[in-house]
């Protein structure tokens, strides 16, 4: 059966397929993609939030044109949220249709033993695959050509969830009692992160292809912006980057993501701002910054920040003109 993982040739191919979606890949990511594939793995993305680990699974989706399938999970997610559900409306009215027919059904039986055979022809119907409501498991394993199934943020889950997550994930299979085994038509590729809110067990981890996704480099950081933000220029997209590359480095609460990077970039386009200004960064600090004892930490060395971002000519002038005090 043919699916739509063809693409997934080499690592290289990887890198550049991705970036055709906007996600700056790194080897370590897409080599974790690849092998993911042909190892039939799933991937365990740990790291910060914001630093794109959701995103690759909604690049991959894009690049691929494959659904994307995403289970979020939380705390007192069980297995009927999580794979399938009976439509409990429809076996309701079937029901009922079934209380306007009993007569007509059982009439021609002569003895109770016929009479409960012809109900339990019906009883079968009652749990059968159309009164079946796929989940995101289950819906992942349906896909025809294959799917990306995102179990975004599995460290939020209970234990026992984590414990049955490795069953289905081993064989990619299902079984419901009243119906049997569901295997995957064409096995997902399965992406689960985690924001390290707790441990999670060391069989999971087995089974699992681990990546962590920290913060970019200068370099990267750049170039994801790059490809979020149309029309930023060069200099305002390098003082930017070498801002919050820097903010990034104090003891902070929380360190500004690549979402929270992107976000300020687009802000600063709005203001139509061409260089870094401290003025600028103080009215919009609060865009980088969720916490306020972490823009009030920041305040006062936006000054000595905003020229180390800017740099400073031969003269000891800043790019903006205005004299570096030290």
């Amino acid at each position: 059966m043919t699916s739509g993982y063809e693409p997934l040739t080499s690592i290289e191919a990887i890198t550049a397929g991705l970036g055709t979606a906007g996600y700056i890949s790194t080897a370590q990511i897409s080599t974790a993609v690849y092998l993911a594939h042909g190892l039939r793995k799933p991937i365990l993305i740990e790291g910060p939030a914001g630093v794109g680990k959701t995103d690759l699974a909604a690049s991959l989706g894009r690049w691929l044109d494959l659904p994307i399938i995403r289970l979020q999970c939380y705390e007192g997610l069980d297995e009927g949220k999580a794979l399938y559900e009976w439509k409990y409306g429809k076996q309701l009215l079937y029901t009922q249709i079934l209380k306007e027919k009993l007569n007509e059904l059982i009439g021609e039986a002569d003895n109770l033993s016929k009479s409960l055979g012809k109900l339990a022809d019906f009883e079968d119907l009652f749990f059968s695959p159309q009164f079946l409501e796929a989940r995101p498991l289950l819906h992942a394993m349906q896909q025809d050509s294959g799917s990306i199934l995102l179990i975004d943020e599995i460290d939020k889950s209970d234990e026992a969830f984590e414990a049955f997550l490795l069953e289905v994930l081993s064989d990619y299979q299902v079984s419901v009692p009243e119906i049997g085994t569901i295997r995957a038509k064409v096995p997902p590729i399965v992406i689960l992160t985690s924001n390290n809110v707790r441990e999670l067990g060391d069989a999971l981890k087995r089974r699992c292809l681990h990546l962590h996704i920290g913060f970019p480099d200068h370099v990267r950081e750049q170039k994801i912006v790059r490809a979020r933000v149309d029309g930023i220029s060069d200099t305002l997209l390098n003082q930017l980057v070498r801002f919050v590359q820097s903010v990034r480095e104090a003891d902070i609460k929380k360190r500004p993501s690549i979402a929270e990077t992107v976000d300020w970039a687009r802000t600063l386009l709005l203001l139509h701002s061409s260089s870094l200004d401290e003025q600028f960064v103080r009215d919009t600090l609060n865009v980088l910054l969720k916490h306020e004892s972490d823009i009030a930490a920041i305040s006062p060395q936006i000054p000595k920040m905003v020229r180390e971002a800017i740099g400073t000519d031969s003269g000891g002038r800043t790019a903006s003109g205005y004299p570096d005090i030290g």
